[in-house]
């Protein structure tokens, strides 16, 4: 089983708002099902919750035909390349669509979670690579961080630890090492190389750089901390070694939003950090129209009685 099917999986009696809060902290694509609507004889009534992800389930909507419908629908938008985020509004008229003798009628809101919000490759656990991670650790970021040195990630105390999706990896400090970190990042992550060691750094970019970076695969950003006259280097030997001009042009150096002459780890952690934060606004904007259909939701509760109403006829009984 590997990492994320073990995030996934969570303990087997598991309520779900429990797997609710451990997807989320450690930013794991899901979706929670929720029962909205219900008319007829239903299995489970309003408010019932199901947590879905690609390869686990927890709690319930009451099981059969309809759940395994509902679990498919979810899926779906999690096999997408990348998990959007988005709210949908199912209708299952259970004798139909679902095929159960019950008859009734549900409307499922299905919530998609794409996970972590974006995704950073970190190689390098100094000083600056140490403030970075302090400044990103409350945003839904997930970090992979790497370091070859042992010791070198910062001890916590158990009350103070990081978030689970801030993930310490060991960086074995060879060429094939080197080449399996690279491999593992995913597709639209940022990528900051900040090594201790220069011969690190420059393995790490020339990597980056062999990397296949098109189509679903393509990394978002690659950055290197550095001065220009320490790029000026490594891009003479690098050209050396074969990347040409377009290659050359994917990385970024020096870092950072705006160029400071501090020296300072946590002043440029906040340029780099917001550097990144800039690059986090999807191209023309988010769209006018967001969640369920305004149609679909006034079609889904146009029967439901307005609570003021039913609480003043109560009244009038009493």
């Amino acid at each position: 089983m590997s990492v994320d099917e073990a995030c996934e999986a969570g303990d087997h009696h598991e309520s779900w708002h429990a797997a609710l809060h451990r997807l989320q902290e450690r930013g794991v694509p899901h979706v929670l099902a929720s029962v909205v609507g219900a008319a007829g004889s239903t299995p489970r009534e309003p408010g019932a919750k199901l947590v879905i992800t690609p390869t686990a389930v927890i709690d319930t909507l009451g099981g059969g035909h309809f759940e395994q419908q509902v679990i498919e629908i979810a899926r779906r938008h999690l096999a997408a390349t990348p998990v959007a985020a988005g709210t949908h509004l199912e209708a299952f008229a259970l004798g139909g669509r679902s095929g159960q003798c019950c008859g009734g009628f549900v409307h499922v809101l299905i919530e998609v979670f794409a996970g972590a919000e974006s995704h950073l490759t970190l190689f390098g656990a100094g000083h600056v690579g140490q403030a970075l991670v302090e400044l990103l650790a409350p945003l839904p970021w997930r970090i992979d961080w790497y370091d070859s040195r042992a010791g070198a990630f910062p001890p916590r105390p158990s009350h103070d630890r990081y978030p689970d999706r801030i993930r310490p990896l060991t960086l074995a400090a060879n060429a094939e090492g080197v080449a399996r970190a690279v491999a593992a990042i995913p597709p639209n992550t940022h990528v900051l190389v900040m090594t201790h060691d220069h011969a690190q750094d420059r393995d790490l970019v020339a990597a980056l750089l062999s990397r296949t970076n098109s189509g679903d695969g393509a990394l978002r950003s690659i950055g290197m901390i550095g001065s220009n006259s320490k790029w000026a280097s490594f891009r003479s030997r690098l050209a050396a070694a074969g990347f040409d001009g377009a290659a050359l042009a994917r990385i970024r150096c020096p870092i950072g939003l705006v160029s400071t002459a501090s020296k300072r780890p946590r002043e440029i952690a906040i340029s780099v950090a917001a550097e990144l934060l800039a690059d986090q606004r999807p191209p023309g904007g988010a769209p006018a129209q967001r969640g369920a259909a305004p149609e679909r939701l006034r079609s889904a509760f146009a029967g439901a009685e307005p609570t003021d109403t039913a609480h003043s006829r109560d009244s009038a009984r009493e």
